[in-house]
Order: structure tokens, then sequence, then C-alpha cells
């Protein structure tokens, strides 16, 4: 009698993996929203804005506009200064936050007012104040000397410079909570065992504080310098980029090829701000990936 071979699966055999499971399936499903939303207002923008600008005559002409230079000068300036003044404000305040009396407490209230307001109604009122005719500060400096006080916004030198003061004093709160918590994170007893040993102030912070702080406060600085590349409130609304469009920065100098229906040309300006943008961008996720 002929017996007939039965194939039965192999009790070791494994069972075949599911291709996602349930909760990666949810990940994936919450995740396309997302994926669209920078696809469609990230990708598609930048990529169009790049298709726009690659014309070379494009650049030839940015190049020859002598606002253009002059922009330049005015962006690198007013990174360098506006961020190393805003960041070494920052360290020293956040050791005087540290305090722990009840008018500290108050006064640190205050202090993080400009950031927690909008920037459109602060520096719009910063402009109405400085105003040489009926502004709010030449007519306090009328009332106490005598004198008339400058006209702020029509010297190019001067402008320039209140709009970085506007900027260090709106953005400076938010710098000085960051090192403010990177300082509460530093142990109590490591100053307790230096006052022992007879350290002064200078010493604590130059062997305790920034050892501790150095690596926070190089990794926000690089971040405020991005950010600072790419603050637009702080000159358009107060100087509006003049007088005679010598106080544009990078982020405004495309509005002002906008107004004049240069559309090309304010693309350009955008594209040729990348070689300062970049390099940040990639020292500072180097320095996160650490």
């Amino acid at each position: 009698m002929s017996t007939v071979a039965i194939d039965r699966p192999s009790q070791h055999s494994k069972p075949v993996p599911k291709l996602f499971t349930s909760w990666e399936k949810w990940g994936l499903l919450l995740v396309v929203p997302y994926i669209l939303i920078f696809l469609v207002f990230v990708i598609y923008p930048v990529g169009y804005g790049l298709w726009l600008a690659r014309h070379p005559d494009s650049y030839e002409r940015l190049f020859a506009d002598p606002i253009f230079f002059r922009t330049v000068i005015n962006t690198i300036v007013f990174v360098v200064v506006a961020v190393n003044i805003k960041m070494l404000l920052a360290m020293g305040l956040s050791g005087f936050f540290l305090n722990t009396r009840w008018w500290v407490k108050i006064l640190s209230v205050v202090f993080i007012l400009p950031w927690a307001v909008p920037s459109i109604p602060t520096i719009l009122s910063m402009r109405f104040m400085l105003n040489p005719e009926w502004g709010v500060v030449n007519a306090l400096i009328y009332r106490l000397t005598g004198l008339d006080g400058p006209n702020w916004l029509n010297d190019p030198t001067l402008a320039l410079s209140l709009s970085m003061l506007a900027h260090i004093w709106k953005s400076l709160p938010f710098w000085t909570l960051i090192l403010l918590a990177g300082r509460m994170a530093i142990p109590g007893e490591q100053y307790e065992a230096a006052s022992v040993d007879g350290a002064t102030m200078w010493q604590k912070f130059c062997f305790i504080t920034w050892p501790s702080m150095r690596s926070l406060f190089l990794t926000s600085t690089i971040l405020s310098m991005i950010w600072t590349l790419g603050d637009f409130n702080s000159v358009y609304l107060l100087t509006g980029g003049g007088p005679a469009d010598l106080t544009h920065v990078l982020a405004t100098l495309g509005i002002r090829y906008l107004r004049l229906d240069q559309v090309d040309l304010s693309l350009a300006s955008i594209v040729v701000a990348l070689p300062l943008v970049l390099p940040l961008v990639y020292f500072m996720m180097k320095r996160l990936s650490k």
C-alpha cells in the first residue's frame, strides 16, 4: 500500500514578521500631515525660489547695486555687535537673577516682558518715541536741557545702532533665561567648597561657572547668530531700511526689491545669504550631535 506524505508545518518555523507594527502605523499616520505641510510650505517655496533665482544675470545686477554691499556690511556689523553684546549681557544677568531675594524675583518678571510682548507694537512704539518732531525722547531732552534732540532715524549709523539696541532689548530676556537654567544646573556644593578655599567671585566664574556653561554658551551663541541673520522686525519696523536704504540688512533687502517689482533680485538676495547661514547651521548641528 502506498503512503501519501503530508507536509506539516514545522514546529520550529518562525512567523512571518509584519512590515509595520500597529504603533508604527499610527506613527506614520500622524507624521503624514507634517510631511505634507513641510513639502507644500517649505520644500516647494524654497525650490521655486531657487528656480526663479537661477539666472546669472540676476546676480550680476545684484552685485552691481551699491546698496547690496552696504547691506552685507550692515548685516555683518549687526550680527557681530548685537550677538556679542547680547550674549555677554545674558551671561552676566543670569548670575544676577540667581539671587533669591524677593525684589529680584519681581524684577525678573518685569525683565522678561520685552520678550513676551509682540514685536510689531513694541518696535513701532520705539519708532514713534524717536520721532524728531513730536517724539517722547526729544521732548524730554528739550524739557531737561532746552536743546533739540538728534534726528535719530535720519542718520544711518545712529539708526542702525538703534536697530541693534532694539534687537538686544527684545531678545536679551530669552537668552538670559537659557543661561540661567544652565547656571541652576551647576551643583551648589562646588561654590561652597570654593568659598571655603578662599576663591574670589572671578575665580569661581573662571574655574566653576565657565567650564560648566561653555558648551551651552557657545551653542546658544551660534543659534542666536542664525536667528539674528533672519531678524526682520528690528530693522524694518524701526528704520524701514532708511535713510536712503542705508540701514538694510539681508533679512530686509528682499522687501526693497519686491517694492521695486524686482522679484528676481529679491530672491537672489536671499540666495546669497546662504553662505552666511549654512556654515552656522552646520556648526550648530555638529555641536548638538555631540
